[in-house]
């Protein structure tokens, strides 16, 4: 993984060079820059693929010049295929280049992998990012200049001020992280996942290349026939990421993803180093005792990574400052923490596993949302529709059923926080029911187009593109490439996704069981007893953190200066959460009063 930056059109060098150091951390091997009139391009290496220097970049190929961030796993396949290319060293970086001088920008099509990267071609700058959004980049355009980079850090020094993009607020309160193009930063974007973007002749064009449900030739039905399928694509998606001389190993939860991640490396002979999180004195979120079994049953080197109250207090500002803007996840401590032992033990690259519950429907409430979509068939569902109206709860089941009996969009997305009602009752300014919607309406539109209709694909296909690309994707990156990390995510494999959403949803949905063609496939890797374990996910101690560190005041602090959001509202949250209730909600406000005092205040 590298750190991306650049400028087109006039620029200050060192002012340029100091922006490049603020991601600094994204490729500590090597940093390479390109200065030409109207021209700033540079790279912050850390070399993966063909370390040697020869494979240094920014890379020139002739009139193209490319500054890459990624992996490229079939770039040896590639190589075959663009056989009449006079070759100069061994990276992936090459191939990409001689994939745009053959394809142009539709290389990215050939491309099997994640990326983001900048290709100069004479007057044109072309940024891409790869199919689900695991490399960032993010720009920024005025009248007569262009400025992009890896991270939000690297391009603020460019703007005139620093304001808050209410777009990206009313986003952020809605899905847990900003929709693109949104920023928190008015005058930042971030390009989509499965785009590109054309910068010529100071107009910027953008053009979505991937779509994740693709119109499929056949519908898989036979239930054995799908099982061996999925079985083969997840052998090869995890021999791709395995392929590297660089250090690697894995996470290991107590569930079922990263496990088949393990077992499958096991069986293909590379038996992993695993890393788990613990938390002393709070055994209802620690995953060390089911993680150690996984870890015996596989015969895999094991190293469980502590967490405490103090680890909390000391690091969440270095977090909260390195993720740039507000993503309301509080998994992304423990995580960071966890990738800081990792790379401090020597290793490049650490396979996760992403992706697996939005691809084999693992979370318990896609069932409770298919249950609740046949409600909308009731004849008789007036009175009940009245009754919803004129009782308002905050309790996300409520609001579920009323958009049923409204005849609206019931699924948002997992990471739907902040209902369009929620935000009203919280929020100063008013938010009408089923605003958010607009975030959400070029999706479904693709959905409705793609002439799919069994709810579980839209399920899957907005969480893969918002839960998983802009909000755990974008986690993934910043604490991993914080301790200069490459991580890698084999459940996200476009043939292994398309597979997956090309079954029958009868098979995919099962008989209501979370997970049952992965389970299936599991039995032959895994004992039972690791498999039928009860999901917990990637829980932590952070609101009783929160609580005891007396940081919640910060919340009231900021709102008093601001006056976003009614007090009384604020209260009200902040009481549940000390009963256990909406902690989520307020650990978002919590991390959003960070930003707003550390930026705006």
């Amino acid at each position: 993984m590298c750190g991306v930056f650049g400028i087109i059109g006039d620029y200050n060098p060192q002012k340029a060079r100091e922006a490049l150091h603020k991601i600094a951390h994204r490729g500590r091997d090597h940093c390479g820059i390109i200065e030409e009139k109207n021209l700033f391009l540079a790279h912050n290496r850390l070399s993966i693929t063909d370390p040697h220097p020869r494979s240094h970049q920014p890379m020139r190929r002739g009139k193209i010049l490319i500054s890459f961030n990624g992996e490229i796993y079939n770039h040896n396949k590639l190589r075959d295929q663009l056989s009449d290319t006079l070759w100069e060293n061994e990276s992936d970086t090459e191939v990409v280049l001689a994939a745009y001088a053959r394809w142009g920008i539709a290389c990215v099509d050939y491309l099997e992998g994640m990326f983001a990267f900048a290709i100069i071609d004479g007057d044109k700058l072309y940024l891409a990012r790869d199919r689900f959004g695991k490399k960032p980049l993010f720009y920024h355009h005025i009248k007569g200049s262009f400025v992009f980079a890896s991270e939000i850090k690297a391009v603020k020094p460019f703007l005139s001020s620093v304001q808050m993009n209410n777009e990206a607020l009313h986003s952020y309160l809605s899905f847990l992280a900003p929709v693109p193009p949104y920023t928190f930063y008015q005058g930042i974007e971030k390009l989509e996942s499965g785009e590109w973007l054309c910068f010529e002749q100071d107009k910027v064009t953008k053009h979505r290349y991937y779509k994740v449900l693709q119109t499929h030739s056949r519908v898989f039905t036979d239930r054995d026939e799908i099982v061996e399928k999925i079985e083969i694509e997840l052998h090869r998606s995890i021999a791709m990421r395995l392929d590297t001389k660089a250090p690697i190993a894995a996470l290991l939860s107590g569930g079922l993803d990263s496990a088949m991640i393990c077992a499958i490396a096991a069986r293909q002979g590379k038996k992993l180093p695993v890393f788990t999180l613990g938390y002393n004195e709070y055994g209802a979120y620690d995953e060390r005792a089911n993680a150690a079994v996984t870890a015996k049953y596989l015969g895999l080197d094991h190293t469980e990574v502590i967490i405490s109250q103090d680890d909390f207090e000391e690091h969440l500002d270095e977090l909260l400052v390195h993720m740039d803007e507000p993503l309301n996840d509080p998994a992304a401590l423990p995580l960071y923490l966890l990738m800081k032992k990792i790379g401090l033990d020597g290793y490049k690259v650490v396979l996760s596993g992403e992706g697996s519950d939005e691809l084999f429907l693992g979370y318990r409430q896609y069932f409770e949302y298919l249950d609740i979509e046949k409600a909308s068939s009731l004849h008789h569902k007036n009175w009940l529709k009245k009754y919803f109206h004129s009782h308002f709860s905050m309790n996300r089941e409520w609001e579920w059923y009323k958009r049923v009996f409204d005849e609206t969009l019931l699924f948002r997305t997992s990471g739907e926080k902040f209902t369009d009602l929620q935000q009203n009752k919280l929020c100063r300014r008013n938010v009408r029911d089923n605003e958010s919607l607009r975030f959400l309406q070029t999706y479904r539109d693709e959905f409705e187009q793609s002439g799919q209709r069994d709810p579980s694909l839209w399920y899957s296909m907005i969480d893969l593109k918002l839960f998983v690309g802009e909000h755990f994707l974008t986690k993934l990156d910043r604490v991993s490439m914080a301790h200069t990390l490459e991580a890698r995510t084999p459940f996200l494999d476009h043939r292994l996704t398309e597979t997956v959403l090309a079954v029958d949803p009868v098979l995919r949905i099962g008989g209501g069981e979370s997970k049952t063609l992965l389970k299936q496939i599991a039995r032959n890797y895994l004992s039972d007893e690791i498999i039928d374990r009860k999901k917990k996910g990637f829980a932590n101690p952070y609101m009783e953190w929160l609580i005891a560190s007396g940081r919640l005041d910060l919340i009231r602090e900021v709102n008093e200066k601001t006056g976003l959001f009614y007090p009384e509202v604020i209260e009200e949250y902040l009481a549940l959460a000390r009963r256990g209730k909406f902690k989520q909600h307020v650990w978002g406000l919590y991390v959003l009063s960070h930003w707003i005092n550390r930026e705006l205040l």
